[in-house]
């Protein structure tokens, strides 16, 4: 069977990947143990009269496993790059030299761990709700359709049915990604 012109499945299911795609890219902000460019990827720059992205002012790049350095490439932008990366809420400090600027990335404390867990939880939980968001939105066309005769009460389940199981599918992926992130945290 086909779907209702109307209805179109595929559309849900990346509005879905779109949630857990979302949800990768704030994990990626997370701190764990080690150091990572995503790390200071997010962080703005005022640079040129505009806020920029720190990847577009200086070269990010991983040099020792906790160890951060940014080689900014314009001379009169070091300090503006060092005071964002201090106010980004990171608890990273720079050090500079010349145009590059350093970022040692200290061992996380247990407690420090268990807070970055629950934030991963919650980035989580966000994200399952978008993903039945888009799922109830998807049902109620489904009903609307049928409402208006343009959907059999068969197609409806099946449509239905199907729509759920997409949900399923996805909330398993955010589930598998909030336990890499959290093993990934807790990793000493």
């Amino acid at each position: 069977m086909s779907e209702p012109d109307d209805f179109d499945l595929k559309s849900y299911s990346k509005r879905m990947d779109g949630a857990v795609q979302t949800l990768r890219q704030e994990f990626s902000g997370l701190r764990t143990g080690r150091a990572s460019a995503s790390l200071v990827e997010p962080v703005t720059v005022e640079a040129y009269g505009s806020t920029m992205p720190l990847n577009q002012v200086a070269t990010i790049s991983v040099p020792e496993s906790r160890m951060i350095t940014v080689g900014v490439w314009d001379k009169g932008l070091v300090s503006a790059v060092e005071k964002a990366i201090r106010s980004s809420g990171l608890g990273l400090n720079p050090s500079t030299d010349g145009t590059t600027i350093r970022l040692s990335i200290p061992e996380l404390n247990e407690e420090r761990r268990q807070e970055l867990t629950k934030i991963a939880a919650k980035y989580a939980e966000s994200a399952r709700v978008a993903v039945r968001n888009i799922r109830r939105d998807g049902i109620e066309k489904l009903r609307k359709l049928e409402k208006d005769g343009e959907l059999s009460e068969d197609e409806l389940k099946r449509l239905t049915d199907e729509m759920q199981a997409l949900t399923d599918r996805h909330v398993n992926q955010i589930d598998e990604a909030l336990k890499t992130k959290e093993a990934e945290i807790m990793q000493v």
